[in-house]
C-alpha cells in the first residue's frame, strides 16, 4: 500500500524545508515515526512504513509505503499530510 501526495508552493526552498520538517516532526509524533534529513530529501520510517518527502524550488511530493499490517494507517496519514499541506502551502 503507498501514499503519494503532492503540492506546488511559492515559498523559498529554505521556507519550504522549514514546512516540510514541521510535517515530519508533526507526523514523528502522531504515529510514532523517525525521521531525519539527507540534502533535500526527508527520510522517514517505523517497523512496517517507511517513505520521503521531496523539497525542491517549486514543490513537496510525500511518499510512503506501508505493509500490510499498517494499511489501516493510510487514510489517517493522508488526512494528516493533506491537512498539513493545504494550511501551510496555500
Amino acid at each position: 500500500m503507498s501514499i503519494d501526495i503532492h503540492k506546488v508552493h511559492s515559498m523559498s526552498l529554505e521556507d519550504a524545508q522549514q514546512v516540510a520538517d514541521e510535517l515530519a516532526e508533526d507526523l514523528a509524533n502522531k504515529f510514532n515515526i523517525d525521521y531525519g534529513w539527507d540534502e533535500d530529501t526527508i527520510v522517514f520510517e517505523r517497523p512496517g512504513v517507511h517513505g520521503e518527502i521531496d523539497v525542491d524550488d517549486e514543490r513537496i511530493h510525500v511518499r510512503a509505503q506501508l505493509n500490510f499490517l499498517f494499511t489501516y494507517l493510510q487514510p489517517a496519514v493522508e488526512k494528516e499530510i493533506n491537512r498539513y499541506l493545504d494550511e501551510h502551502f496555500e
